[in-house]
Parts: C-alpha cells; sequence; structure tokens
C-alpha cells in the first residue's frame, strides 16, 4: 500500500513538473497582450473556476480551521505575489537570467524546510541540488547568450529574488496545511486568496482583455487550467507525502523540460551547453530523489 501512494505521488510530481514546464510557451504568448498584473489575475481567475467546481463536484467543502494559516500564506506569496513579481520580472530581465535567480528558489525551501519544518538535509539531496543548481546555471547562461546576450537591469534582477523567496515562503507554508487538508482544498482556497489579492489588477484584466488576440486569451486561460488548477494540486497531493526539500528538488526537471519543449514546438534549436545544462538538471534530481542503500534496507526513507 505505501509502495502504491508512494508511485501515485511521485507519478503527480511528474504530472506538475511537465505542466510547470509547458507553462513556458504560454506565458511567451500572452505575456506580450497583458501586463503582468492583469496576466496573473486572468490565470487565477480562471483556476479558481476549475478548481472550485471540482470541489463542488467532489463535496469536499472547507478545510480544517488549522489548515487556513497555511493557506493564506501560500496563497499570498506564491498564488499572489510570485505570479505577478515573476511576470513582472521577465519583462524585465532575459529569460536565461529570470531561469538562473528564480531557481535559487529550491535551495531556499529546503534551508527554510530544515528551519521551520525540522525537515533533515540528507547529503544526496544536498549534492542533487548542487549539480541541478549548476544544471540551471548553465541552461541560463545559454538563454541568455552569455556576458555579451540578453539583458538583465537591477529591478529585474531584485524581482526574480523577490519571485522565489515569494515561491520558498509559500510551499513551506503550505506544508503544514495539507495535515488538515486534502491538496484540492488547499489549492483552491490558495489559488482563490491569490486571485483577492490581484484584484486591483481588474482594470487591466478587463482592457487588456478587450484588444489582446484570442491566441492571448487561451493561452492565459491554459496557465489557469492546467499550470496552475491542475498542476498546484497534483503538486500539493504530493508534498503531503514528501518533504518540502525534496519536492523543490524536482522542480529543477523544469529547466530540462523548457528546454526539449521550446525545441519542438518553438523549433528553437539547443545549443550544447543547453543541453548539457538540461541533463545536469534531470541528472541532479535524480541523485536528490535516490536512497542511500542503508535507508533503502531499512525502509525509513520517504514515501516520495
Amino acid at each position: 500500500m505505501q509502495k502504491q501512494s508512494s508511485r501515485l505521488a511521485f507519478a503527480a510530481a511528474g504530472v506538475t513538473v511537465v505542466l510547470w514546464a509547458s507553462a513556458f510557451v504560454s506565458i511567451r504568448s500572452a505575456g506580450e497582450a497583458y501586463s503582468p498584473g492583469a496576466l496573473a489575475l486572468g490565470r487565477l481567475l480562471a483556476g479558481v473556476l476549475v478548481l472550485g467546481t471540482v470541489l463542488l463536484i467532489r463535496r469536499e467543502g472547507l478545510p480544517q480551521r488549522a489548515a487556513w494559516p497555511g493557506i493564506a500564506v501560500s496563497g499570498l506569496l506564491w498564488f499572489g505575489v510570485y505570479m505577478v513579481v515573476l511576470n513582472w520580472g521577465e519583462q524585465e530581465v532575459d529569460a536565461g537570467t529570470a531561469a538562473m535567480v528564480v531557481n535559487i528558489g529550491p535551495i531556499l525551501i529546503a534551508l527554510l524546510g530544515a528551519r521551520f519544518l525540522k525537515e533533515s538535509l540528507p547529503p544526496r539531496l544536498l549534492a542533487g541540488m548542487a549539480v541541478s543548481f549548476a544544471g540551471a546555471v548553465a541552461v541560463g547562461l545559454s538563454m541568455s547568450g552569455g556576458s555579451s546576450g540578453g539583458h538583465a537591469s537591477v529591478l529585474g534582477v531584485l524581482l526574480c529574488l523577490l519571485a522565489a523567496a515569494a515561491y520558498a515562503g509559500g510551499v513551506v507554508a503550505q506544508k503544514p496545511a495539507l495535515a488538515h487538508g486534502s491538496a484540492l482544498q488547499v489549492t483552491t482556497f490558495g489559488c482563490l486568496v491569490g486571485a483577492v489579492a490581484c484584484l486591483p489588477f481588474a482594470g487591466q484584466l478587463v482592457e487588456e482583455a478587450a484588444r489582446a488576440p484570442l491566441s492571448a486569451t487561451l493561452n492565459m486561460v491554459y496557465l489557469g487550467v492546467f499550470p496552475t488548477a491542475l498542476a498546484f494540486t497534483t503538486w500539493a497531493y504530493a508534498l503531503a507525502r514528501t518533504t518540502a526539500g525534496r519536492m523543490g528538488a524536482t522542480t529543477y526537471a523544469v529547466p530540462a523540460l523548457v528546454v526539449l519543449m521550446a525545441w519542438l514546438f518553438l523549433g528553437e534549436l539547443p545549443a550544447l551547453l543547453t543541453l548539457a545544462g538540461g541533463a545536469l538538471c534531470l541528472a541532479g534530481v535524480a541523485v536528490s530523489r535516490s536512497r542511500s542503500r542503508t535507508s533503502a534496507a531499512s525502509g525509513t526513507a520517504e514515501s516520495t
């Protein structure tokens, strides 16, 4: 039974990273027609609509009172601040620089998880994260064109750093909430909190939607339904069954998948450095999720 739960959690994490990677293509399209705040609000409203419908169909109702502090903090930081600030930051720096800076997030998750959730930091997790971060830097450098290409303002870098911190804080806050509410409940109400926080951008959303091309609006809806509603729910399901640090390390697979999807769907042929960086990201994830022989033999390793 535990092995089956472990496999389901691993599959859920896989769905999350694939959908988060797919968001790369949609953000490119939607971001040309929508400002950062409007795009975040539109995405969150689409996510709330889908999640709320599923919640009503399943009749799960409200989570326990003890879950609400974590839901409120994660909703504000991760669904609200993170999405707006990241959209803004990516307008101020090139995609490669944004990828490098934001990928500090998983490291912050591991450190905050150890501090506030009393999670351990096993050597394999730290080693895997180091390898993956090196891969993310390589991918970022190749995407930004090295020292001579791309652009990066101080404001943009600071915004990406804020996005990484908001992401990490949101994950660590969400973890305890999952002990008192289902993945669907925690995700639905976290998304709702984020949408409420983004309501000041409602005017911009209405104005920009009126003149945006249909493709951009459809991509915004896609972001809300799949990389938000579905992917955040599968994330929460997997997070409830492992540590925040290990889940954070898993997201280092996203840069490698982004490279592959940009190649397949955008026709962007990756450079050798990009391919090497993607391979390092995947290798680091494999190391961070592996178990020592001692742990495997004693059955004390974590389920995911």
